[in-house]
């Protein structure tokens, strides 16, 4: 199956799909006994569904910051949410932009400010067009248009997926391959269901009535953007990635049963719907086992597109190209994860855009945060490579390693079998002692990579970050 195409005209375009806050169990398709969610059930079934797909991080920015550059978001100092992500990075949409690409950003950003004069909005992280909110946004949003804010009405999803297609539309009637990165807002609390969306749901308790509300929303929302690319004629050379930023909220999400939810690197935490439709290339529907992350959609997408990655930077993330050929039944390399105990940076999106809004109709602007200004910074003193407090994990082929240091500095070991035991219900630390030790030095040899990454080794050489132009591709 060959992907590479010298010819610009074959190049496939792409379109990453990202919700907030959506569990693994939170679609129909895995089995949900009220969720309805027909346009997501049927992807799922027309694709590669990836039944092990982790999110790199138990909460949002983390992984978004992975998304775009596979890599482990503690490298770039990334550790929870509201962090914003290095002007040093390269990212996915700088990459393929300088391969001819339109890239377009569309929706929740969250790794940075998206004010003007922000120095990692995404524009400047490579977005060509970026109408997006600094967090989750809910119905009737004020979206950053290129920095300037602008109300939009209507339901949170579906207007994310409207502004995106004007765009879309666009690229495709001048021919011209794109990326478009669509992220939604939802289903993150607060929860605002619309009411045609809620009146789904009235035999449910009242929370439960907004948040299923609110997934039927992004499923109205999904089954516009596959409509349009259809009739566009473009959706059978069209990767459309689905996936989350984390697992399930607790109370209302589903985990489908695994262990923990947002906020812990327990499977439940982790693990999210994903699934990859690509008519040109997957013709025969699959379902695939194999262990797959957030941090591997990158280094697929540059195999796919023929473009090298970045030299000097470590990838966390491996090609999935022998996954969507059908060639692997199991992960070559094992996966890390690591949730640093940093507190999270508040970025009310509602209040910040409506500020922006007011200073703008007056004529005037506003600075970006201060954590946005300084997000360049290295860190001064550097992070010892000794200590790794948290909560990492490790896993090679079904072994599942717990680290977990407290702030003392006391360090508790757990193992389990995913396979026999998906639940996590059963360390198998002390029966296991030959192969505990030897999964315990890889991950710790992983944690100093990523330590002297967060310290800004990765940098050194690479000169200035490659400046792009700020045209607009209306």
């Amino acid at each position: 199956m060959a992907f590479a195409s010298g010819s610009r005209a074959d190049r496939p375009n792409i379109v990453l799909v990202v919700a907030d806050d959506q569990g693994w169990g939170d679609v129909g398709y895995q089995g949900h006994p009220v969720l309805k969610t027909p346009h997501l059930d049927e992807a799922a079934r027309s694709g590669l569904r990836f039944e092990r797909f982790y999110a790199q991080a138990p909460v949002c920015s983390p992984t978004r910051a992975t998304l775009l550059t596979g890599r482990h978001p503690n490298r770039m100092g990334v550790f929870t949410w509201g962090y914003p992500i290095r002007p040093q990075e390269i990212t996915l949409a700088k990459l393929l932009r300088e391969a001819g690409y339109a890239t377009g950003h569309f929706g929740k950003w969250h790794l940075g400010s998206v004010y003007r004069a922000s120095p990692v909005h995404p524009g400047r992280m490579g977005f060509e067009r970026w109408v997006s909110s600094p967090n989750f946004f809910d119905n009737n949003p004020i979206f950053s248009d290129e920095g300037t804010a602008v109300p939009f009405q209507g339901e949170s999803s579906v207007v994310t997926v409207q502004v995106a297609l004007e765009w879309i539309r666009k690229q495709a009637e001048a021919g011209r391959p794109f990326f478009a990165m669509i992220c939604f807002g939802s289903p993150h609390a607060p929860h605002q269901a619309a009411e045609e969306d809620r009146a789904l749901y009235l035999d449910q308790p009242p929370a439960l009535r907004e948040f299923y509300g609110e997934i039927t929303g992004i499923d109205r929302a999904f089954g516009m953007l596959r409509q349009a690319l259809a009739e566009l004629g473009i959706r059978e050379n069209t990767i459309l990635w689905y996936t989350s930023d984390n697992g399930a909220l607790p109370k209302v999400g589903s985990t489908g049963g695994f262990r923990g939810n947002k906020g812990q690197i327990y499977e439940g935490g982790l693990l999210v719907p994903t699934f990859l439709e690509w008519p040109a290339k997957i013709r025969t529907p699959r379902v695939t086992r194999v262990r797959c992350c957030s941090a591997d959609i990158f280094p697929t997408i540059l195999e796919i597109v023929g473009i090298e990655p970045p030299a000097n930077l470590p990838l966390d993330g491996i090609s999935l190209v022998p996954v969507i050929e059908g060639k692997w039944e199991r992960r070559p390399v094992p996966l890390g994860f690591w949730h640093y105990p940093a507190p999270g940076i508040s970025t009310p999106s509602a209040k910040w855009m409506a500020e922006l809004l007011a200073a703008q109709q007056k004529g005037e602007d506003l600075p970006p945060d201060g954590p946005s200004q300084r997000a360049g910074q290295l860190p001064d003193p550097p992070y010892p490579s000794d200590q790794f407090p948290g909560h990492a994990a490790w896993i090679e082929g079904d072994w599942k390693l717990h680290r977990i240091e407290t702030a003392k500095g006391k360090i508790r070991w757990e193992l389990y079998n995913l396979e026999e035991d998906p639940a996590e219900s059963t360390d198998r630390a002390a029966e296991e002692p030959e192969r505990l030790g030897a999964m315990q030095k890889r991950l710790e040899a992983w944690l100093r990579s990523v330590v002297q990454s967060l310290n800004g080794a990765d940098y050194a050489g690479l000169g200035e970050s490659p400046s792009l132009p700020e045209s607009k591709s209306r």
